[in-house]
């Protein structure tokens, strides 16, 4: 091209701009969309199953108590079971997070994501005593807002931070923010490493309950999955639930298979879902 013909083809570019008449972008590429079932296999100690962490001996299940909102909460401790592969309790751990809605295990701990009272990050050793407790970064020094989820992966723990919408990666010992992935759903939960990615809980409503319709119980989200590329935060593909499933809350990976929760207790306000699997430790099935 001649510098002449060069530049004539930029002043048209340029005009065009100032007119906004540039071509409209090309049509986002679809994700790869599928569909998934739930299997339950057995049933959490009572209360609130909201968190899950695999670990060598077995299963870490975190317990939420759902009585800690307002200003008039009183905090009580809320445990992590260590289960086997048959639900059987293996030891109990006591933490002093509050509502618990996100939990992970790595270099010995359990760490506890709060979602009221101080909120924040709970780490706490296998004698019930409290190690840390910090507020999530990148927000004020007294309250960085609640968690919806917590996985460790080689070193690291990622947190699924409300006020930030998005999984934020942290140095657990500097304590220093690394990385984020933007979050766009309108519900979201927990997180599991898939081989580069990270699986995450999500629904079309952060209003989870089901409801008696016509003598049928009716879901008010429909939960589903989303898988991030866990370098570039860029969505791989989607997933939801087939009607008739467990309500997801925590995420784990074992051996390929992905594990999840059903809390069974919904936001302030909706002491209780209603979900028939309210308590189950499940796993899941693409089909």
């Amino acid at each position: 091209m001649r510098r002449r013909d060069f530049l004539a083809s930029g002043l048209g570019l340029a005009a065009n701009v100032a007119l906004g008449q540039l071509p409209p972008p090309p049509p986002r590429k679809e994700l790869p969309h599928r569909r998934v079932r739930t299997k339950p296999l057995f049933k959490a100690p009572p209360g609130f199953p909201n968190a899950v962490a695999v670990a060598p001996e077995g299963l870490w299940v975190a317990e939420q108590k759902a009585q800690n909102f307002g200003k008039d909460a009183k905090q009580s401790p809320e445990a992590c079971w260590l289960l086997d592969w048959n639900g059987k309790v293996l030891k109990t751990v006591l933490t002093e997070s509050w509502n618990t809605s996100g939990m992970a295990y790595g270099d010995g701990y359990i760490w506890m994501g709060a979602n009221a009272g101080p909120e924040g990050i709970y780490q706490t050793d296998m004698n019930s005593k409290t190690v840390s407790h910090r507020q999530i970064p990148l927000g004020p020094p007294e309250n960085g807002g609640g968690c919806h989820g917590l996985m460790w992966h080689e070193g690291k723990l990622w947190i699924v931070a409300n006020r930030l919408r998005g999984i934020l990666r942290v140095d657990p010992k500097s304590w220093e923010p690394e990385f984020m992935i933007p979050i766009t759903t309108a519900r979201w939960h927990g997180i599991a490493w898939d081989d580069g990615s990270i699986w995450m809980v999500t629904g079309s409503s952060d209003i989870d309950r089901f409801l008696q319709q016509d003598g049928k119980l009716v879901h008010t989200t429909t939960p589903g999955l989303v898988r991030y590329d866990a370098v570039t935060g860029q969505a791989l593909e989607t997933a939801e639930f087939v009607e008739g499933s467990a309500d997801p809350h925590g995420l784990a990976m074992h051996n390929g298979t992905l594990i999840s929760c059903d809390a069974g207790v919904g936001p302030p306000g909706f002491e209780l879902t209603h979900s028939p699997y309210s308590g189950y430790v499940f796993e899941l099935e693409f089909i």
